[in-house]
């Protein structure tokens, strides 16, 4: 494993990290294990810090991998990532609103927003996931500049 695809095997394990701790915490709130939950949900949350972190250090440092398959397939593959990008965005917004709401003990929204968010969140991972099979496993890219170089033209 090389420095082109270590860190995105540690991003993407943190992301499947935060899905898997997100449903102990929903399950734990059914059972009505409030701290427990409360506790499952801020690790989750770390987790998701974590591969940001990652992932925008990899993007400044090291660079992104472009796309590798097939010419034909790479349209398709673009509108799939573009909505994984979307929907991650609109994963970590929706995450930082449930976690507000959450400290500041409105638990009525806080549920309503939960539900919704622990899906989307969900599905994020998964579409996650799939990015990395395709980029890594399934059809290995090529690798672009890291940003800093770019901006800086060295």
């Amino acid at each position: 494993m090389d420095i082109f695809t270590v860190f995105p095997t540690i991003s993407t394990s943190f992301i499947v990290l935060s899905a898997v701790l997100v449903a102990i915490g929903w399950w734990l709130i059914i059972k009505g294990k409030r701290e427990a939950h409360k506790k499952t949900m801020i690790a989750a949350a770390i987790a998701a810090l974590l591969f940001f972190i990652v992932y925008v250090s990899r993007t400044l440092f090291v660079g992104n991998t472009s796309w590798g398959g097939p010419d034909e397939l790479q349209t398709i593959y673009q509108v799939f990532l573009i909505f994984h990008i979307v929907l991650a965005t609109v994963a970590a917004v929706f995450g930082l609103t449930t976690l507000t709401l959450g400290f500041k003990a409105k638990y009525s929204k806080h549920r309503k927003w939960g539900r919704v968010t622990s899906i989307i969140w969900f599905i994020t991972a998964i579409t996650g996931v799939m990015v990395y099979v395709l980029l890594y496993v399934l059809y290995p890219g090529g690798h672009t500049k890291p940003v800093w170089e770019v901006i800086l033209g060295a």
